[in-house]
């Protein structure tokens, strides 16, 4: 008997099953030094744990995008390791602050599943949890990906599609207890601009970008954890390239948004995301930001600010979508998120 793991098929997903994933993970400061070292990540509250008690915490929470990517390496095993394509998210929320001597485990439920016309593949949505040591939730969030049958004679699973929030509302944000920015300091977070020099409409260029390499998308892919084919094994693809991690754009355009955002200091809900082209080592990621909402919070001198980020690999600037409503070639992420921030 065979006593390795092959992966789960689409055909062996099941609406209203609960998957239990393996292998918690502890964090520690070593999880920053690295996710700093693969990222340019510059934002205080996550830098400095002096930052950070002056805004009312404890000290410096681990980023909040590499708690994701720790939850969503336990998921890859038992949801995408067949996966052609990681397809989008919702609903996503971060609820308490990760702090380093956490342990996180994950598990998913299944919420939707719709086989695809060439009878080939099928899209598998999921919701998944990252729980602590305690018990208590850290984040939530939905995603679907598009995985591969291993039978193709299996019959089509009966079609569901869950029904998800297009946007969070505000009121639906998680601010982390005790959070106070009456008190910021501006000079020490790298910028003057507050939540009120923000106006919903306006685009921001962050200028700087990065060349992607293969050995550093290779460490953060193994440092996640996300064992995922498509990212070890290049002879998966027929161009015979590797896939570079989606959770790796998304940090890397994150990061970029420090020039022109450095006081969204704190991710609080995801709204929807998609990886709308491939990326490839040897492409450098630019970004720029819209402003798409701004809402008051009841914690002292926080406001959310909703935001698009997308990243790209050049292309004209601040263009997304063609005139049939396809992303254009150049565009890699196009997510959309919550982010607190000093009023």
């Amino acid at each position: 008997m065979a006593k390795t793991n092959p992966g789960r098929f689409f055909e062996d997903y099941t609406v209203g099953e609960t998957i239990h994933h393996a292998v918690p993970r502890t964090v520690s400061g070593g999880e920053r030094a690295l996710y700093h070292a693969l990222y340019p990540a510059r934002h205080a509250l996550y830098s400095s744990d002096e930052f950070a008690k002056g805004c009312g915490l404890p000290g410096a929470p681990i980023d909040d995008w590499a708690a994701f990517h720790v939850v969503f390496g336990k998921t890859v095993p038992d949801i995408s390791l067949n996966a052609l394509a990681n397809l989008g998210y919702a609903e996503g929320r971060w609820l308490k602050a990760v702090w380093p001597g956490d342990t996180l485990r994950s598990t998913s439920d299944v919420i939707g599943v719709k086989q695809n016309s060439n009878g080939k593949s099928g899209v598998v949505w999921v919701r998944t949890k990252g729980v602590n040591q305690r018990d208590e939730v850290v984040l939530e969030y939905v995603r679907w990906a598009m995985v591969r049958k291993f039978d193709l004679d299996a019959p089509a699973p009966e079609t569901v599609i869950p029904e998800l929030k297009p946007v969070l509302e505000a009121s639906d944000l998680v601010v982390p207890e005790g959070l106070d920015f009456s008190g910021y300091d501006f000079t020490l977070a790298g910028e003057p601009h507050r939540w009120g020099d923000y106006e919903v409409g306006e685009v921001i260029d962050h200028v700087d970008g990065v060349t992607v390499e293969e050995a550093e998308h290779m460490m953060a892919t193994r440092l996640w954890q996300n064992t995922a084919k498509v990212h070890f094994d290049a002879s998966l693809r027929e161009d015979g390239k590797r896939l570079i991690y989606g959770g790796h754009v998304i940090s890397m355009a994150r990061s970029l948004s420090f020039n022109g955002l450095a006081n969204a200091q704190i991710v609080a809900g995801l709204n929807g995301g998609a990886h709308a082209n491939p990326c490839f080592a040897g492409d450098t990621i630019k970004a720029w930001s819209e402003v798409l909402d701004k809402a008051e919070t009841g914690a002292p001198g926080v406001g959310a600010i909703r935001l698009r980020l997308v990243a790209t690999k050049g292309g004209e600037a601040f263009t997304l979508k063609g005139e049939d409503g396809k992303y254009l070639p150049h565009v890699m992420l196009d997510l959309d998120y919550w982010a607190l921030m000093p009023m």
